[in-house]
Parts: C-alpha cells; sequence; structure tokens
C-alpha cells in the first residue's frame, strides 16, 4: 500500500567554479520567478547569508541579469540571522543588501531585526510573516523560493544539529541560542522550508564533501538538518562543485 508515500523531486548539478554555478542558479531562479508571477504576481524569496551565495549575487546584480528581473515584484525575506544589527559585518541581510539589493530597484523586503530581543524579533518576524502571506492560524506560507546553505556540520539556515528547532511543527520562525557559536540566531523552522515551491542549496569546497554525500542520500534516515530538508510539494535543487561532489 502506497498511503504514506511521497515523491521528491530532486535535481542535482555539478560544476567547476563559483561562476558556472551562479549562472546556473541565476538560471533556475530567473525561471521560478517568471511563473510565481505569471502565476501569482510575485515572487516571494527567502535569502540565507555566508560566502556562498555572493557569486549569484553579483551576477543578479550585473547589468546582464538585472534588466530582465522583474525586481518591482519580488519580495525577499530572510532564511536566517545572526543576531546582529544591520551594519554588522555578520548580517545576513547587510550581506544582500550591499552585494544586491542596493544595485537593483528591488523595493520589497522584510529583514529578520537581529538587533533588537531574539524573542520579540523572531515573534514579530512570524507576524511579518502572516500578514504578508494572509495566513490562517494554522497555516504555513508557501515561498515560491528558498535559497540554503549547508554547513560542515550539516547545519542549513541556523538550523543546527541537535538543535530545538528540528522538532518544532506549529512556529514558523525561533529564536535559539547556538552553543557551538556562542550566539543567538533567528531561523526559520523546517516545516516553513518543506512548504516551499522550490529549496535551492549551493554548496562549495571539499571539506563539504562528506556531509553533502549524507545530505543527498534520500534513503536514509535523516539526522542531519540539512538532510532534513524534503519539500512536500516542490522541487529539490542542489548545486555544488566539483570539490564538494569528489572531496578533492
Amino acid at each position: 500500500m502506497l498511503g504514506n508515500s511521497r515523491s521528491i523531486h530532486i535535481s542535482v548539478h555539478i560544476h567547476k567554479d563559483p561562476a558556472a554555478m551562479a549562472e546556473r542558479a541565476a538560471h533556475i531562479l530567473a525561471a521560478a520567478c517568471e511563473k510565481a508571477v505569471a502565476e501569482r504576481g510575485v515572487f516571494k524569496i527567502a535569502l540565507s547569508g555566508g560566502q556562498t551565495p555572493i557569486p549569484l549575487f553579483k551576477l543578479l546584480a550585473a547589468n546582464n541579469w538585472a534588466i530582465h528581473l522583474p525586481w518591482e515584484k519580488i519580495t525577499f525575506f530572510w532564511v536566517d540571522e545572526h543576531c546582529v544589527g544591520p551594519e554588522h559585518p555578520n548580517s545576513n541581510y547587510g550581506l544582500a543588501r550591499r552585494e544586491l539589493l542596493s544595485r537593483v530597484s528591488a523595493t520589497h523586503f522584510f529583514r529578520m531585526r537581529g538587533e533588537e530581543d531574539p524573542v520579540k524579533a523572531a515573534v514579530k518576524y512570524e507576524q511579518q510573516i502572516r500578514t504578508d502571506f494572509n495566513l490562517e492560524p494554522a497555516e504555513m506560507p508557501r515561498f515560491d523560493f528558498m535559497l540554503l546553505g549547508l554547513g560542515e556540520d550539516g547545519h542549513t539556515g541556523s538550523i543546527f544539529p541537535n538543535s530545538p528547532a528540528l522538532t518544532e511543527k506549529k512556529r514558523l520562525v525561533i529564536d535559539q541560542y547556538v552553543p557551538e557559536r556562542k550566539a543567538d540566531r533567528l531561523t526559520l523552522t523546517l516545516p516553513v522550508i518543506n512548504n516551499a515551491r522550490c529549496c535551492l542549496f549551493i554548496v562549495t569546497g571539499n571539506t563539504k564533501h562528506a556531509v553533502l554525500s549524507q545530505s543527498l542520500n534520500l534513503l536514509a534516515n535523516p539526522t542531519l538538518p540539512a538532510q532534513m530538508v524534503r519539500p512536500t510539494g516542490g522541487d529539490l535543487i542542489w548545486i555544488a562543485d566539483e570539490a564538494a561532489v569528489t572531496g578533492k
């Protein structure tokens, strides 16, 4: 009996360098944007931080890409945030603003307020999402696109191994103290991530080889946060460089 089974549409793209990876990611993002705008009039995307998405941000801000995207119809959210102000070098919003948002005509973006009390900031961001998506109390938002990264420990967003976030089922956004980083973080929860129409991971470097291999094993019992990203009604796309795939 197949009543409890479900399928996941997964694709893996392997490229030699960050430039080729960014080009592939830009094409996938643009196609998703075109489809979303045609069907719903808006493209809702959640961004991640770190160094990995910078080539993509730079590419999208370049003239040959920027002029073709309907920035006025794109609404930006964030997957997670460090509990710092927007001018801090660790701010995920600050990174996106410097490398992308300040270079294009984007006008709709809702940042996580990392400089505020983490508990209050998480509640406030959840309310922002509920308002923007016009959600009923028990509803989950359906983002068009989630841009995700992969840590060497298997974390994605700010959902780390052994984190309370792994078992959260109802909240959209949580605050948590991450002992390994000795810092507070804000993050979307797995139910929100897994309700997206498309989850796109970008992974670089041979130090990610082992964790990438484990994350791609969808037949195994998931133990890593990234391994638990399994969109229930969307696409799961991985873009990796040869170093991450081969470990060399």
